[in-house]
């Protein structure tokens, strides 16, 4: 069963479709990046699939769930990060997780937060307000949120900005360790990491996808230069 089938997707914002018509399809163990310019639809088309809003027309289905009718169903198998780490400032690091521990009935919670906020570094930091916190710790902490409940299903949006060195070795390290049957989707500007860091990549231009390949043996060189071309 592939985690993500979405077949003909459109999101329209005051008669512009932000998402036109798009195919997509990630299956147990995919990894999948979304390139594009400011403005292609790539941050609309994930929170799409993160369900944090209704496509006005398509299918949507995740890990089977279809989401136009029951998007609930999907939620506990998704992890999704944006731009924001999604923490609330006035609560600690670790009322913030266990904030999220409760919403997903993590059983193991009290275990699980000290982990994770070790895994990140922040251990030390536990019982301040986030508001104190650099924007590099609260991306961290934002990564430690994601991993909570053992989602399936990361789909991340540009999951590298503000992070400090060491939330970009840890988010390497959660991507590294994604394997069957979970998956990932993400957006990015680096079509670097685009290349090295997923299986398929896609490229959107003014909502649509207008080019879809397999990064194995893919150039850095040669996928710059083509998307160049495609993007103008």
């Amino acid at each position: 069963m592939p985690l993500v089938e979405a077949r003909g997707l459109v999101r329209t914002f005051r008669h512009r479709r932000a998402v036109d018509d798009v195919d997509l399809s990630v299956g147990p163990g995919g990894r999948l990046a979304i390139v594009g310019p400011n403005g292609a639809g790539k941050s609309t088309l994930l929170r799409l699939l993160a369900t944090l809003m209704r496509p006005d027309s398509g299918r949507l289905e995740i890990v089977g769930h279809d989401i136009l009718s029951t998007p609930q169903r999907a939620r506990p198998v998704i992890g999704y990060l944006g731009h924001d780490p999604l923490v609330y400032l006035d609560l600690t690091a670790w009322q913030n997780l266990q904030l999220f521990a409760d919403l997903y009935g993590v059983r193991d919670s009290g275990t699980r937060i000290p982990d994770l906020l070790r895994d990140v570094g922040l251990l030390p930091r536990a019982h301040d307000v986030v508001r104190t916190f650099s924007r590099g710790m609260a991306q961290r902490l934002g990564i430690a949120r994601l991993s909570l409940h053992r989602p399936r299903l990361l789909l991340l949006d540009e999951p590298y900005t503000g992070l400090d060195s060491h939330g970009a070795r840890l988010l390497d390290d959660l991507l590294a360790g994604v394997e069957t049957p979970g998956g990932v989707v993400m957006v990015t500007h680096d079509l670097e990491r685009a290349i090295t860091q997923a299986d398929t990549v896609i490229t959107m231009v003014a909502g649509r996808v207008v080019d879809r390949r397999h990064t194995a043996g893919l150039a850095l060189e040669r996928f710059t230069r083509d998307y160049r071309a495609l993007t103008g």
